[in-house]
Parts: C-alpha cells; structure tokens; sequence
C-alpha cells in the first residue's frame, strides 16, 4: 500500500503544469580550456552553479570555471532537446556567431545555402558531381555493375 501511495505520488508529479510547460531553456558555456559546452535545463542559473561546483556534466568538471555565453529561453522540453542537438551539430564559429548575437546573419546564411542546394537547374547537381566524393561513390557504383 505504501508502495502504491509512492508512485501515485510520482505519477501525480510527472504531470506537466501549464506554467512549466514552456520552461525549458538552451545553453552555451565557454568552459575554461575555452571549449564550448552546450546543454538544457530549466533554471540555468542554477545549473551553471552545478558546473562550476564540479557537480554538472562530467565534459565540464575537468574544464572549469565556465561562464554562460548563450541562452535561449521559454522552450519546452522536447524544443529545448531538439534545439540542442541542432547547436551542438554546428560548427564553432556559427555558435559563436549565435552567441554574439548574429542570429539573423545565420539564418539569412542557412537560406541562402538551401536556395543553392534546392535549385531548380540541373547546372548546380552536375557541377556538384564534379566533387571528389562525388567521383568515388560513382566509381564504386560502377565498379559494382562490373561484378555482375
């Protein structure tokens, strides 16, 4: 019974308030080596203290102090996790852009890259089979009709 009392507990915390549901927020840090760092969490006051304790992300313990670079915040969980893994698939210099606030610059920068990638003239897709990578998945292509 007191088990059942526990989890009913639990279950009862997982639901989401409507106030926390858009809580979540996104971080840089520049850790001390001068690496960056890039997490979630929902106070991020509070999770910098950890990092700088020692207590947060293993990445972090061994390259403190760190100090809060970037964050975006009013996310929800699911936002903040997707937000993450798309920061932490760019390059440095474009997080740093983030960070110094050139976020219009990054996203005039990614349109127009799409623009070239998604045209409409097969001009663009030949010269781009002109790569090295390019010529190698057709050599192997080839050379495996050449099997039989």
């Amino acid at each position: 019974m007191a088990m059942t009392r526990k989890y009913l507990k639990m279950i009862r915390g997982i639901r989401p308030n409507a106030a926390d549901e858009r809580a979540w927020s996104v971080y840089i840090l520049r850790c001390g080596d001068d690496s960056l760092y890039t997490g979630v969490a929902k106070v991020v006051e509070a999770r910098l203290a950890k990092h700088n304790a020692g207590r947060g992300a293993a990445y972090t313990r061994s390259r403190r102090p760190v100090r809060l670079l970037y964050r975006e915040d009013g996310l929800t969980r699911s936002e903040a996790l997707v937000r993450e893994a798309g920061i932490k698939s760019m390059p440095r210099t474009r997080k740093e852009l983030l960070a110094a606030g050139l976020a219009a610059a990054l996203t005039a920068d990614t349109s127009a890259r799409k623009a070239g990638r998604s045209g409409d003239s097969g001009e663009s897709r030949r010269e781009n089979q002109d790569t090295p990578r390019a010529r190698t998945k057709a050599s192997r292509r080839n050379s495996r009709r050449d099997r039989g």
